[in-house]
């Protein structure tokens, strides 16, 4: 496991933080257990100031800037994901983005995540698709799609009736995440470190708890939450209950980190 960069623990600090504040010396403090300094620290800070990631509230206390509210607002709801969806009708929710403009490499990257955080995937060229499973429907989804960076000009519908060529095709196009499998593998790797974690130095299990509850978070963000039968529904409820156990304990051992050396986290 490699040790977060600067920027990327930030802004995870940022994101996880209740109010979505963060002190300079909470950052510093995290700082220490990855050996980032403190000047890596205030120096990332200071970026991501002025690219509006970030922005000062109050001296040295920080928030997500207004280029990351939306984002870190949708992101932050990953420990409720179950609860996004409903029983499928076996529709699919469309995303036709063949005549949007693919020259700005900043826009096709809010388009690429916005779409790979709802779980679509292209079925045809400009034409990507996901189960119509979650809540809201399509005006809840063209909200969210929205708000994390797809361009208003796309257009969003309900799709069906495919062909039997495209049916299948549409079917198979998360085949290859091996969802079954990832949620078995993450669960048991996450309870064999809890089961294991006393016999972890201090500084170790606060990194290791940090990187692999930072992957287990990120694979929730992006479960494409696809409905049975193309997924079975309860190994996914069983893998997310895990990552929560596996969050808590972590936040559990950060705040007592910082408690010992007089910080108060934000929670």
């Amino acid at each position: 496991m490699n040790n977060p960069s600067p920027r990327l623990l930030i802004m995870r600090l940022l994101t996880v933080a209740d109010n979505h504040t963060l002190n300079i010396s909470e950052a510093i403090l995290a700082g220490t257990v990855f050996g980032i300094t403190e000047n890596s620290i205030r120096v990332t800070m200071a970026r991501l100031v002025q690219s509006e990631l970030a922005e000062a509230i109050a001296p040295a206390t920080y928030r997500l800037g207004p280029k990351a509210q939306k984002l870190g607002d949708d992101v932050a709801s990953w420990h409720t994901s179950n609860t996004k969806t409903m029983k499928s009708d076996g529709s699919w929710i469309a995303v036709a983005t063949g005549g949007l403009p693919r020259s700005d490499r900043k826009i096709l990257r809010a388009r690429d995540r916005a779409l790979s955080l709802l779980g679509f995937r292209q079925l045809d060229k400009g034409l990507y698709i996901r189960p119509n499973n979650l809540h809201g429907g399509i005006n809840g989804v063209r909200k969210r799609l929205l708000n994390l960076g797809l361009d208003e000009e796309a257009i969003i519908f309900k799709a069906g009736d495919f062909d039997a060529l495209r049916q299948e095709k549409a079917l198979a196009l998360w085949s290859d995440m091996q969802l079954v499998t990832h949620y078995k593998e993450m669960s048991a790797q996450l309870n064999e470190w809890l089961a294991n974690k006393d016999n972890l130095s201090a500084d170790t299990a606060l990194r290791e708890v940090f990187m692999l509850g930072d992957a287990a978070i990120r694979s929730v963000i992006f479960d494409p939450l696809l409905p049975a039968p193309l997924v079975d529904e309860t190994a996914r409820q069983q893998c997310f209950d895990t990552v929560r156990r596996f969050n808590d304990e972590g936040r559990r051992l950060w705040l007592a980190f910082f408690a010992a050396n007089t910080v108060k986290i934000v929670q």
